[in-house]
């Protein structure tokens, strides 16, 4: 039982960091061929599919090194602990893109939140244009940031090994059976 918990361990820490400098290697190509602040939705493709298939090899793994056997449950840890590596992983990256590379990113973010607004709302008056922006400028900071990537990451991270597990969970009773 203590070589499962270390090799679980193990897993979500590889496969944590493999999907964190993941994120981080689409992002920082993002940022150097395309519009950051308006990408590309084959940007978010990529990125959905890196992190699926990345945390399922993960379960898969740890699946593997455990002679086959996977509980529901441990599918779900695995898939959770990779996503919150990874996500931690982001945050810095994060942290140092919007300090050192483009410091202006979340002033420059809430402009284009704004035109957005105001395409889609040509009429709104300068009120409810303040209202957005006072509404923006909480939601745009390196805090708020953090805490919606982790949030994120941990809900993608539980569908994927939620799904993954019941795709792929095997107990003692189901291999005795075959």
């Amino acid at each position: 039982m203590e070589n499962q918990k270390s090799s679980s361990k193990q897993i979500m820490l590889n496969y944590g960091i493999l999907l964190g400098f993941a994120s981080i290697l689409i992002a920082v190509a993002n940022f150097a061929f395309g519009d950051i602040y308006k990408p590309h939705w084959s940007v978010s493709v990529i990125g959905i599919v890196a992190s699926v298939a990345i945390i399922v090899l993960g379960i898969k793994k740890f699946k593997d090194e455990n002679d086959g056997l996977l509980a529901l449950g441990q599918a779900i840890k695995i898939g959770l602990g990779i996503a919150l590596i990874s996500g931690l992983i982001y945050i810095v990256y994060l942290f140092v893109f919007s300090s050192y590379m483009e410091p202006d990113f979340y002033k420059n973010m809430t402009e284009v939140q704004e035109q957005a607004i105001l395409e889609k709302n040509p009429n709104m008056s300068d009120e409810q244009l303040e209202v957005s922006k006072e509404m923006m400028k909480k939601f745009m900071g390196p805090g708020v940031t953090a805490a919606m990537t982790i949030a994120f990451s941990l809900f993608f991270g539980f569908i994927v090994s939620l799904i993954g597990g019941l795709i792929m969970k095997k107990s003692n009773e189901e291999i005795t059976s075959i």
